[in-house]
C-alpha cells in the first residue's frame, strides 16, 4: 500500500464510463494491472456513493488494491477504505489521520510548489498534481487547468513525496510526465471510458513502466 509503488491509479466516475456501472470499471482496470482505485462519484447522493464504495471496497480487499476516497473522510471511514484524498478546500491532513488512524493514506491535490510543500510539511503521504494536460471531469480555475509537464518538475523536485500526475493523462503522453518525476499518472475517463478499460489500464501501466 505504499504510494510510491503506484504507477496506474484509477479515479472513478460512472457518468463518465460509457454506460458502465464503477464495478465493472473496477473489475477490469484490476484485472489490467491498476495499482490503487479513487472512489469519486462526486454526482450522486451520499447513500448512493457509500453502497458503491462498499462494494468497491470487497473488489479492491480481494484483489490487494487500495481503495482510496476522494475527500470524504466519513464514506472512506464508512467502508473500511485504505485511505482518503483530499483537495485543498477540504479538511486538514492531520484531521483526516486523526479520523482514519496512523496507517491510512492521505494523498492531497497540489497544483504548486507552496501547496506541494505545506501538504508534505502535514504529513501527506503523496501528492496528486495536475491537471497535466487538461481535465474534463471536473471544473478547475485557467491557472491549474493544463499545468505542463514543466510544472511537474517541478513540484518533483520540491518534495520527497510521491508525485502522481493527473488530468489528460493517456498512454500515449504519460511518459513525460513520468520522465518529469512522477512516479505514476492517474485516469478518469482514459481508463472509464475506453472501449476496453482493462486493456487500456495495462497499457497505461506499460508506458510508465517503460
Amino acid at each position: 500500500m505504499n504510494p510510491t509503488e503506484w504507477r496506474t491509479y484509477l479515479v472513478t466516475q460512472a457518468s463518465r464510463s460509457a454506460g458502465r456501472d464503477t464495478e465493472t470499471v473496477v473489475e477490469a482496470a484490476i484485472a489490467g494491472g491498476v495499482d490503487a482505485v479513487q472512489l469519486r462519484e462526486k454526482d450522486v447522493p451520499d447513500d448512493e456513493r457509500y453502497e458503491i464504495g462498499r462494494r468497491l471496497r470487497e473488489l479492491t480487499a480481494d484483489a490487494g488494491v487500495p481503495l482510496i476516497v476522494n475527500d470524504r473522510v466519513d464514506i472512506a471511514a464508512a467502508v473500511g477504505a485504505d485511505g482518503v484524498h483530499l483537495g485543498q478546500s477540504d479538511l486538514p491532513i492531520g484531521v483526516a489521520r486523526e479520523q482514519l488512524g496512523e496507517a491510512a493514506v492521505v494523498g492531497r491535490s497540489a497544483s504548486t510548489v507552496e501547496q506541494a510543500r505545506a501538504a508534505e510539511e502535514a504529513g501527506a503521504d503523496y501528492l496528486g498534481v495536475g491537471a497535466v494536460y487538461g481535465t474534463e471531469s471536473k471544473a478547475v480555475p485557467d491557472a491549474k487547468d493544463g499545468i505542463g509537464t514543466e510544472r511537474v518538475r517541478e513540484l518533483a523536485e520540491a518534495v520527497e513525496i510521491p508525485v502522481i500526475g493527473i488530468g489528460g493523462i493517456t498512454a500515449d503522453n504519460a511518459a513525460p510526465v513520468v520522465e518529469a518525476g512522477a512516479t505514476g499518472v492517474a485516469a478518469l475517463s482514459a481508463i472509464a471510458a475506453a472501449d476496453d478499460p482493462g486493456t487500456t489500464t495495462a497499457a497505461l501501466r506499460e508506458a510508465v513502466t517503460e
